[in-house]
Order: structure tokens, then C-alpha cells, then sequence
């Protein structure tokens, strides 16, 4: 094992992504290092000028099976993986012909695009790379002789090596680690692709990869590291946006805008979420955006301060005028026009992110948590209630407009850490209580709030009174009901299934207001 550089003699160069080839190529020419090529990356290079030889005619054995076996024969492997500090296997490569390879350059089938555009079983399998990961693997493995490129971006490093004279060994054990995470990541991608195929929401080994997009500055506190990784799913959203303008986003940016932005894709009409520590503060829909927001700030406009927003349609000049009138950490919507971005363009801080579209709600897909020794593995919460999944308990019928609210308020409460309650009106969040260990205590929380915000608004009564409650999952006693009634709520929306609905209907009766049950929950922790 030597810790001098290592000259390049011999490379094996095979890609589908010709980004950066020419450069490769040129400068191992110019360090005299043979370069053997098949298909496409020969023929680019032919056309550039540069020598190349087959990989058929390095091998005596020709292509065949439409392409399929080209490189799997042992005059690649064997000079790939033979170790050139064992007299042994020096003695073997020379007794069968057998020339070492000293670098590999190799990026795989774009299996993961093609799935992405849609293309049929038969497209996706034949995207599947047989002999790329074979030499990855193989390359990667006796790194302690062979250099391994499996991405353009490590071109240029390796170009620069060539110049003093090979490289070494802890850039070529760098490469090899980056090689094995990029077969992994494609072998999981197969592997997911393949449990699609029969339905397999959670099989049995559940396979996770992902590319990293940035490293952070720190993860929720400083003395965390963190990082941002996209999996490829290509939904709508943090990973997929572009950034307008503003600073990084951190850790708790990312995290509080990606629960944002799925929160008010909830919503049909013109809708804005005003989000703090992952828990909405605001949400309101409405005919207009810069309406809505008016709606959304009021129901919390302290918490409101440093916060997140997202907008579920292209955000306007007048909605992002509002908007800019307070301190705002980020902005996310599907898009903005010209006049909304130079009104933002002011605030130099303020992250603007757009996404081109939005999440669907009813979308599936898996969500991971972690836990020590593991994790845990669901798939999302694309629940959604309509009027004809709901059954009223009480003796009063909620009225049109009361169904409306409530139908919105449950919406809300999936996006509210449990245990959530929600008190609306008017299409509008105007209390809300998170993330507590009591439902009771959550519904007295949404009711202070409800109160601060009209006294912040100048009203004469609170904000709750006339409102309806939605709560994420059932009442286990009448005190959480009771409490939301002394707030002023006169319909209430719930899962239902306590062993003490009965009570918590009666109280509902005893106070003429409407209940209708879900038979769906929103837990969210």
C-alpha cells in the first residue's frame, strides 16, 4: 500500500453522461495513459480526436446480447481488481494476457430518470446497469491501485492529480466511499421501483437513499451538524424549489417551510399558512391572497413575527406588499409575478422560494422517523374528510356555512401537532392550540390566543365566539368539549369513537351546539 501517487497507465472509461469527458480524456492522453472505451463515450471520443481503444478489441470478445455483456469478462475485471503488490496475481494477469487498469470512469444507466419521466416497465428495466456497478464495485473495492470516477464533478480533481503525477491514496479511498454510496443509492432506487410494481407500500427491506443538496451551518441547535438531502421523489416542495433571493436556509428554515408549503396545499381557494416551529400560527383561505393573509395574520400576529409562509397560488404584488410589512424568514408559492419579487427584492434577508407547482394531498408515499436502534416507517396522512364522511351525533344539524368551517378546521388540524385543536370562522384559523399533553389544556390555549388576537385586533368580543372546534382525534372526557364552548364555538368537528361519546354528546345537546364525527383522526407528533 503505498502513500505516493500513483500514475494512471491504463483507463476504462464508460459513461452515460458525457459532462466533462473531453477534459477527462484529453488530460490522460496527455500523461500517455491509455484509454479504453465502448459504445457512445468511444465514438464522442473519436470524434474529438482522441485515441481510444475498443473495450471488444482490447478483450478479443465482442459485445453481444444487444449490449448487455460487454465489460464482464475477465480482461476488465482482472485488471481492475488485480492487485499489483502480490507477485501472485502479477504472474496471473501476465500468464492470461491480462493488462491492469488503473481507473475507472464510469456513470450508471439513468434508471432513476427514466421511472421519473413516466416510461413503461419494459423502458425501466432496460435502464438497469448490469456491468456499470460491476465495475464500480469491482474499481472501488482495490482502491489501493485503481482510481474510481463515478460523477463528472470528480473530474476536475483527478485532472489536476494527473498533473503531480497520479494520485493518492486518500483521495482514491474518497472516491471508492463516494463510488459504493452511489451504487447503494441506485441499487435502493431499483429496489424501491420494484416494490411499486407489486404494490409493496413497506416491504419487508425497506431501502433509503439520498443525494445531499447542502450542508447546513448547524441542524436545530448549533452544536448539531446537519445537512439537506433530496431522495428524488421529485414532490413539489423545499427539494425541488429554486431560491429567489435571501441568505441559506437553515435546518428549522427547511424543516418549517416543507410542513408550510404541504399544509396549504390543502386548500382549493386562494389559501396562505403562516407557520412558527412547525405548528401553524395562521391559516386562512379567501378570495384573494393578500386577503387571506389579513385572515391568517390576525389569528396569531406575535407568533406571526419571523415566520414562514406559503401561498398555495403565484404570489401578487399586494399580497407580497402585506407580507414584506413584517419580519418574514421565508416565502414559499408555486410562483411570483415580476412586481411581487422586486417588492421582496427590498428585504435582502427574506428567502424567497418558488416550486413550480404544488403538492398533491392525496398523494401517498412513505415518511420516516428516526429512532434509536432504527426507524419507523408509514405512509403519509393524505386523509381528507368531505361532507359525506361526516355523521352528526347531535340533536342540531350544522348549518351550511358552520359545515364549511368545519370541513376546513379538520383540514387544518392535520398540519397541528397533536394533541391540536382548532377553532375557525369564516374560512379562517382563529384559535389554535398544539402540541400539548392534555386536550383540555389545548383548548383553553387556542381560546387565549383567540382572545389575544382580538384584543390585538381592537374587537369588542373574542375572535372564537361564533366559531366552530376541530380537535385531531376524539374527547376522551366532556371537559376539552366544554371548554371550547365557553369559548364561544357552536359547532364542533371530531373523530369520535370514545367509550365517552355518549357523555361528550350530551354536553354537546345540553349546549345546542352541532357535532358531527370524522371516523378519521390527525394525530401528528
Amino acid at each position: 500500500m503505498t502513500q505516493t501517487p500513483v500514475p494512471v497507465r491504463r483507463a476504462l472509461i464508460s459513461v452515460s453522461d458525457k459532462t466533462g469527458l473531453l477534459d477527462l480524456a484529453r488530460a490522460l492522453a496527455a500523461h500517455g495513459a491509455e484509454i479504453l472505451s465502448t459504445g457512445g463515450s468511444a465514438r464522442t471520443l473519436r470524434e474529438a480526436g482522441i485515441a481510444v481503444t475498443e473495450v471488444s478489441d482490447h478483450t478479443g470478445f465482442p459485445e453481444i446480447l444487444d449490449g448487455r455483456v460487454k465489460t464482464l469478462v475477465p480482461q476488465i475485471h482482472g485488471g481492475i481488481l488485480g492487485r499489483r503488490d502480490l507477485p501472485a496475481h502479477v504472474a496471473q494477469m501476465e500468464q492470461h494476457g491480462i493488462a491492469p487498469i488503473d481507473l475507472v470512469a464510469v456513470n450508471l444507466y439513468p434508471f432513476e430518470a427514466t421511472v421519473a419521466s413516466g416510461a413503461g416497465a419494459e423502458d425501466c428495466i432496460e435502464n438497469i446497469d448490469i456491468g456499470g456497478p460491476a465495475l464500480i464495485r469491482a474499481a472501488s473495492k482495490n482502491h489501493d491501485h485503481v482510481v474510481v470516477l463515478t460523477d463528472p464533478a470528480q473530474y476536475g480533481a483527478i485532472i489536476a492529480a494527473l498533473a503531480e503525477g497520479g494520485t493518492t491514496l486518500e483521495a482514491r479511498r474518497a472516491l471508492a466511499g463516494a463510488a459504493y454510496a452511489r451504487t447503494a443509492a441506485y441499487d435502493a432506487a431499483i429496489a424501491a421501483w420494484f416494490a411499486g410494481q407489486r404494490g409493496d407500500v413497506l416491504p419487508e427491506r425497506l431501502t433509503v437513499a439520498g443525494q445531499r443538496r447542502e450542508s447546513l451551518r448547524y441542524g436545530e441547535n448549533p452544536h448539531q451538524q446537519a445537512a439537506f438531502y433530496a431522495d428524488g421523489s421529485q414532490r413539489p416542495g423545499v427539494a425541488t424549489a429554486r431560491q429567489i433571493q435571501g441568505k441559506s436556509l437553515s435546518y428549522n428554515n427547511l424543516n418549517d417551510t416543507d410542513a408550510a408549503f404541504e399544509a396549504v396545499a390543502e386548500f382549493d381557494a386562494p389559501a396562505v399558512v403562516i407557520v412558527k416551529h412547525a405548528n401553524p400560527c395562521g391559516i386562512a383561505t379567501a378570495d384573494s391572497l393578500s386577503a387571506a393573509w389579513d385572515l391568517a395574520l390576525r389569528c396569531d400576529p406575535v407568533s406571526a413575527f419571523g415566520g414562514i409562509v406559503a401561498l398555495n397560488r403565484t404570489l401578487d404584488a399586494e399580497a407580497a406588499a402585506r407580507i414584506a410589512a413584517i419580519f418574514t424568514e421565508v416565502i414559499v408559492a408555486p410562483d411570483a409575478t415580476e412586481e411581487a419579487r422586486e417588492i421582496l427584492a427590498r428585504k435582502k434577508n427574506l428567502r424567497l422560494l418558488l416550486t413550480g407547482a404544488l403538492p398533491d394531498p392525496a398523494q401517498g408515499g412513505v415518511v420516516i422517523r428516526s429512532v434509536a436502534g432504527g426507524f419507523l416507517a408509514q405512509t403519509r396522512d393524505n386523509g381528507r374528510i368531505v361532507p359525506a364522511d361526516l355523521k352528526v351525533v347531535t340533536q342540531r344539524k350544522p348549518t351550511e356555512a358552520e359545515m364549511a368551517d368545519l370541513i376546513f378546521a379538520f383540514r387544518v388540524c392535520k398540519h397541528v401537532k397533536s394533541n391540536a385543536i382548532i377553532y375557525a370562522k369564516g374560512q379562517a384559523t382563529v384559535g389554535i392550540g398544539a402540541g400539548q399533553m392534555s386536550r383540555v389544556d389545548s383548548a383553553r390555549i387556542a381560546a387565549i390566543k383567540g382572545a389575544e388576537a382580538s384584543h390585538a385586533a381592537g374587537l369588542d368580543k373574542p375572535l372564537t365566539a361564533g366559531s366552530v372546534v376541530a380537535s385531531d382525534a376524539f374527547f376522551p372526557f366532556a371537559d376539552g368539549l366544554e371548554a371550547a364552548i365557553a369559548a364561544g364555538a357552536t359547532a364542533v368537528i371530531q373523530p369520535g369513537g370514545s367509550i365517552r361519546d355518549d357523555e361528550v354528546i350530551a354536553a354537546a345537546d345540553r349546549a345546542g351546539i352541532a357535532m358531527v364525527f370524522t371516523g378519521m383522526r390527525h394525530f401528528r407528533h
